[in-house]
């Protein structure tokens, strides 16, 4: 993918991770849901190495393609601190994103595995790891302005990738849309407003790609779609 732009670290500086991307009313210790807040007390307590914070986005405050998950996994993200790093679901995740130019390593280890992210970021619908990894949607709402506010920060020309139906469903809220305009279904291709393209896949969790549900092809698949458009 030449040609992108590495906006945070230019090439000398490889060897120092992308740093976390933080919107600027972003809070890292929000406490605004009781049931997530109790919940990472507790995780805390019982592992107390761990992030157990509200996960901030990772990647690239410039970039054109912002890829959103549901929420942070129990031994991924809550415990390293950074999407998608430490649990299944990263694996083919990463992967992908160094296949296609994303990223400059195939793998996500921890904060400082020295991993960039170009023209890409990474960011989840709900910032708290929630029990058995399931939201509710008062959860959802509550955590949406934090989404709404990196979609509305994009430039023109950009590209939002949902993972999962709740991760499509939050950015279409945090767009201010009626979730009955988009159906979500894997590979779809939507246009929200004149400024964003949003492309819907099935999330890359242990399930779905132990399942065949979500192959690496059509994971591939989507990525290549991304490509071809943030290209033109």
């Amino acid at each position: 993918m030449s040609g992108r732009r590495v906006i945070l670290g230019r090439a000398q500086s490889l060897k120092r991770s992308t740093p976390t991307f933080h919107m600027p009313d972003f809070d890292s210790n929000c406490t605004r849901c009781p049931r997530l807040a109790g919940f990472l007390k507790d995780v805390k307590q019982k592992h107390p190495s761990y992030y157990a914070k509200p996960v901030p986005p990772f990647g690239d405050p410039e970039a054109r393609l912002l890829i959103v998950g549901l929420a942070p996994g129990m031994h991924g993200a809550n415990a390293t601190g950074r999407p998608f790093t430490g649990d299944y679901a990263g694996i083919l995740l990463y992967q992908t994103l160094h296949k296609f130019g994303f990223a400059s390593a195939p793998e996500s280890t921890s904060l400082d595995d020295g991993l960039q992210l170009i023209n890409c970021r990474i960011t989840n619908a709900v910032k708290c790891l929630p029990p058995e990894n399931k939201p509710v949607g008062e959860e959802i709402n509550t955590c949406n302005e934090y989404l709404a506010g990196e979609l509305h920060s994009m430039g023109g020309a950009s590209l939002v990738l949902a993972l999962g139906t709740i991760a499509h469903k939050a950015v279409l809220r945090g767009l201010g849309l009626k979730q009955s305009q988009f159906k979500f279904a894997h590979g779809a291709v939507h246009k929200p407003n004149d400024k964003l393209t949003l492309i819907d896949s099935y999330h890359c969790s242990r399930y779905n790609t132990q399942t065949r549900r979500l192959t690496p092809a059509m994971f591939e698949s989507v990525f290549q779609q991304a490509s071809d458009l943030l290209a033109r």
